[in-house]
């Protein structure tokens, strides 16, 4: 739809038109596409189940991991308090004469982030991997100490 044909002719609207000539182009990929980056992770993360707990004293998450060893597996608290878990599943070197037939297990990265409870104590975080399964546990802070009243002496002048 060409804007001059209603008799709009400002540079404003000819900036518009513009715009929507280049997004109805189809020789690049649209202007607000997702990068290559995040449709990865994005992957990632939805390949990634996991199971999340909380107990009196901790938060516990559960994410299965088979055929990984601890070197492949990265845990780490970045900032505003996010965990994330990351690593990568390799395929395995075949042998010589060996073709597949089928393929069904994934490889590849992987990733998973949780945003942290504030009352999660990131100095007391630990992780096991245990038979496929990985297990990391948050430690909570403890609750913080009411305030008790302050008596303030009152002298005489």
């Amino acid at each position: 739809m060409d804007l001059r044909l209603m008799g709009i002719d400002a540079p404003l609207f000819h900036t518009l038109q513009h715009i929507m000539d280049a997004e109805t182009d189809d020789s690049d990929k649209p202007v607000n596409a997702p990068s290559r980056n995040y449709v990865r992770d994005t992957k990632a993360m939805a390949a990634t189940p996991a199971d999340v707990k909380e107990y009196p004293n901790s938060y516990v998450f559960i994410v299965d991991m088979p055929g990984l060893k601890s070197g492949d597996i990265k845990v780490q608290v970045e900032v505003d308090n996010v965990l994330m878990i990351s690593g990568e599943r390799k395929r395995q070197e075949e042998k010589e004469g060996a073709k597949y037939i089928r393929m069904e297990r994934r490889v590849g990265k992987f990733m998973r982030k949780f945003t942290l409870a504030e009352n999660a104590n990131n100095d007391a975080i630990s992780a096991v991997c245990q038979d496929g399964v990985l297990t990391i546990t948050v430690q909570k802070l403890p609750p913080p100490e009411p305030k008790k009243p302050k008596t303030i002496e009152v002298k005489i002048a």
